[in-house]
């Protein structure tokens, strides 16, 4: 399942450069993660990015692999699940259109922490930690708006992930 060829599809006829560019830097503007990123900046981190297309059921990566790049939902929808022993598959989260997800691997070097599944046909952008790191040890202005936005989506998340096990300890669940 980890040979991306298997379930990577590409286009007959890629876009030029230019349409690729364009096309990237305003997909890019829809992405949470670049909420308020000036136009500039955009076009910086689209040359950083690659597409990948994905088939429904795919495994984009594994829990316990390691780590190293950013994925950008563009279209379709991403399933983050663990396996649970005794229950099978536990559904984390389903990320669809301009969210992000792979964002650990760029804090930590730990392996991944849940399973990415394609829920519904995607396409995606992909950017690796180490390009990113370059990108943004350059530009320091830029680093610091991304970085923020993550900090808030993090924090979100971790509120969410508060109100679940509150939830779950209060009803007896957990």
């Amino acid at each position: 399942m980890s040979d991306s060829s298997e379930r990577m599809e590409t286009s007959e006829h890629p876009p030029s450069e230019g349409e690729r560019g364009l096309g990237v830097v305003e997909a890019l503007a829809r992405i949470r993660l670049f909420e308020g990123i000036a136009e500039r900046g955009l076009e910086m981190l689209a040359s950083l990015a690659r597409e990948e297309s994905h088939r429904v059921g795919s495994v984009i990566f594994a829990e316990g692999s390691s780590g190293g790049a950013l994925y950008l939902i563009l279209e379709g929808k991403v399933r983050i699940s663990r396996q649970v022993s005794g229950m099978g598959e536990e559904a984390l989260a389903v990320l669809g259109e301009g969210e992000a997800f792979g964002e650990m691997s760029l804090v930590d070097d730990s392996p991944r922490s849940a399973d990415a599944r394609v829920h519904e046909r995607c396409r995606l952008l992909v950017v690796e930690k180490d390009a990113l790191e370059d990108l943004l040890f350059l530009h320091k202005d830029l680093g610091y708006e991304i970085l923020w936005n993550f900090v808030r989506i993090l924090s979100e998340r971790l509120r969410e992930t508060n109100d679940k096990m509150t939830f779950l300890s209060v009803t007896g669940k957990f």
